[in-house]
């Protein structure tokens, strides 16, 4: 009876086809955001692609949510499942935080570092995905995992750079000039910072996992 009770619970593998899923969104959304950031006619087309990836998102950190409260059994602590999803979410998130301000102040055309930092959201985004499905066999690929959320940790110190040389040439060019224009291009330096954040939170908790299961 209990066997068969079980069965009709989640499976344990199933956590790890959703943060699989959820990770293959976040690529896809970081490579949307870093084709609105080369500006034109198609900043809107792509923004819309990302606000669509975001339902997505949620309805993914929705059923993982669910199935951490309906499994007897779950592949690591529930806590880290809960952090780990939440963390994928934050991401694509801001990525949306980003479009909204786009969307707002009709942006049409980017910084040139605000570009680069369009590429290492990509190169974050890629890395985080090769890191989850190795979660499944967490020993055995202990260090790998670590090796990855270190190459994030690399990649998010450059976006830190990259954010602070481009408020100051923004501010070279606008800041005794146009209070607005420095003004917006600061906010999506921001959000674009912080989208590399919440990857890098990601590798965080990936690092923790392996930490507490090996």
């Amino acid at each position: 009876m209990l066997g068969w009770f079980r069965a009709l619970l989640p499976r344990e593998d199933r956590f790890f086809d959703l943060f699989e899923r959820h990770a293959g969104i976040v690529v896809e959304a970081a490579g949307a955001l870093e084709k609105l950031l080369e500006g034109g006619a198609d900043v809107e087309k792509h923004g819309r692609r990302i606000v669509e990836l975001e339902d997505q998102a949620d309805e993914v950190t929705r059923q993982v949510m669910d199935a951490v409260h309906r499994s007897f059994i779950t592949p690591f602590d529930r806590g880290d499942i809960k952090d780990l999803i939440q963390s994928l979410d934050d991401a694509v998130d801001m990525m949306h935080k980003t479009v909204k301000t786009v969307t707002l102040f009709e942006q049409r055309s980017f910084e040139p570092r605000m570009r680069e930092m369009g590429a290492i959201i990509v190169q974050a985004a890629r890395l985080t995905a090769e890191a989850i499905p190795l979660l499944k066999k967490v020993s055995a690929n202990a260090e790998r995992l670590q090796a990855l959320a270190r190459d994030v940790t690399i990649v998010e110190g450059r976006a830190d750079e990259l954010h602070e040389e481009g408020l100051k040439e923004l501010f070279r060019l606008h800041g005794q000039s146009n209070g607005m224009a420095f003004f917006i291009g600061s906010e999506i330096y921001g959000h674009l910072e912080k989208v590399v954040d919440r990857l890098e939170d990601v590798a965080n908790e990936i690092s923790g996992i392996v930490v507490e299961n090996v």
